[in-house]
């Protein structure tokens, strides 16, 4: 890991370049398929959809965390939050959410919070919304964030 300062970064995807596309296609493949070993990690397209928005932070070219917030019939839905491994413990991923949430939050938030994080993404204003369901194997919980 880098001790450089980490830089937030934001873009839609048609305005990435590949070098991005995959480093950020990349840092999800280190934790969901290798940390996780979640087998079979969702690939649904909405990474390309133009209202979708990816967010990370990057130090030296490396991504240590990155969102996507997808425009959701009216909503937005925050989703493939990762975080490196060597990058954790330092808020990173707190500092994106937080960032979603000046951008997005006078509208309602959507996610599917891996169960074990509820908590965690409770501290910003979302709250289980339904039943838990899985996905990719992994247990998880639809959570909703109302406007403030």
């Amino acid at each position: 890991m880098t001790d450089a300062e980490p830089r937030l970064r934001r873009a839609a995807f048609a305005d990435l370049t590949p070098f991005e596309v995959y480093r950020l296609c990349r840092l999800r493949v280190d934790v969901f398929v290798v940390e996780q070993q979640c087998p079979y990690p969702e690939l649904d397209g909405r990474d390309l959809e133009p209202a979708t928005e990816h967010l990370w932070f990057e130090a030296d070219g490396d991504v240590l965390a990155t969102i996507r917030v997808l425009d959701d019939d009216g909503s937005r839905a925050i989703g493939r939050v990762a975080t490196a491994g060597s990058a954790r413990s330092r808020g990173l991923a707190a500092r994106l959410i937080e960032t979603a949430l000046e951008s997005y939050g006078d509208g309602p938030l959507t996610l599917g919070a891996q169960a074990h994080l509820e908590d965690w993404y409770t501290r910003f204003g979302f709250r289980r919304s339904g039943p838990g369901y899985l996905e990719d194997g992994i247990p998880h919980v639809p959570m909703r964030r109302e406007p403030a």
